[in-house]
């Protein structure tokens, strides 16, 4: 079993976790171990508390009612305009349900669009993919209301990505004749739950907040550092060579080792964590 991460601050009783059933609440409810946390999903689980956010919004204020903080990571993901414009709703209807409760949004690094080196937060975005763009409209929604609201871009998480967790035989990479691939900031799964831990006990939160380990990693040095076989392609025009989010303002709230922003520290955490229940 992992090392336990780092716990919510003591004044926090409650913590309400809707979209719990995900890929990142999969990653939370592996670490999260306690009676402060309640997990909600679509379907009434062993674990779970089943709501459905946008069609209950009694059910969603009385669960919601009495939190100290509320971490939303419910959301659509997909190319389909109508069907990602849930997003805006479910964070509104979040809000509403908060009642003043400080609300955390899981947005995503897709917002900055054609990437760069030195992504913050305070940048303007222009996204280049619809489901980037969603996110975006769900952030500006959100923060137009005046409520505490905490927007989370969340780099890649190791094991719920593409690269490590959506490995297989065959696999080719974009790679430039000296054999570099695209970089992205990256975090460990039990890195992600000890930062968010962090997060969540903060003071006061800013409102647009990167989640990631500091710097970047190749995706080619990942599959390597795992062990896992690749072959390098010939790379398009439009390529997005790097997605490096700024951490400072993150590195101010949650520590950070220097192995937790390494290949091989990031293939190690996630290796200690599969199989962890």
């Amino acid at each position: 079993m992992p090392s336990t991460f780092t716990r919510f601050d003591a004044k926090i009783k409650r913590c309400v976790v809707l979209g719990a059933s995900g890929r990142l609440g999969g990653i939370l409810r592996k670490f999260w171990h306690s009676d402060t946390v309640l997990w909600q999903s679509r379907s009434e689980k062993a674990g779970f508390h089943g709501l459905n956010i946008l069609n209950d919004p009694k059910g969603l204020h009385e669960f919601c009612g009495g939190a100290d903080i509320i971490l939303c990571l419910a959301g659509v993901i997909g190319d389909d305009a109508e069907m990602l414009k849930r997003n805006t709703e479910l964070a509104l209807a979040t809000i509403d349900a908060a009642q003043g409760t400080r609300v955390f949004l899981a947005s995503s690094a897709a917002v900055y669009g054609a990437g760069g080196t030195d992504l913050c937060e305070t940048d303007v975005c222009v996204p280049t993919s619809t489901y980037g763009q969603a996110k975006l409209d769900m952030e500006q929604a959100a923060l137009a209301t005046g409520a505490p609201v905490t927007c989370l871009r969340i780099g890649n998480v190791a094991g719920a990505d593409a690269i490590l967790g959506g490995w297989h035989h065959g696999m080719t990479l974009d790679a430039r004749p000296d054999g570099t691939t695209p970089r992205r900031s990256y975090i460990g799964p039990q890195g992600l739950a000890r930062a968010l831990a962090h997060v969540l006990s903060a003071a006061a939160p800013p409102e647009i907040l990167n989640i990631a380990a500091p710097g970047a990693v190749q995706m080619g040095a990942l599959l390597d550092a795992a062990g896992l076989p690749w072959k390098p392609r010939t790379p398009g025009d439009r390529v997005i060579w790097d997605v490096a989010l700024n951490t400072e303002r993150l590195g101010k709230i949650a520590p950070f080792d220097p192995d937790h922003s390494t290949a091989r520290g990031i293939v190690a955490d996630w290796h200690k964590t599969q199989g962890t229940s």
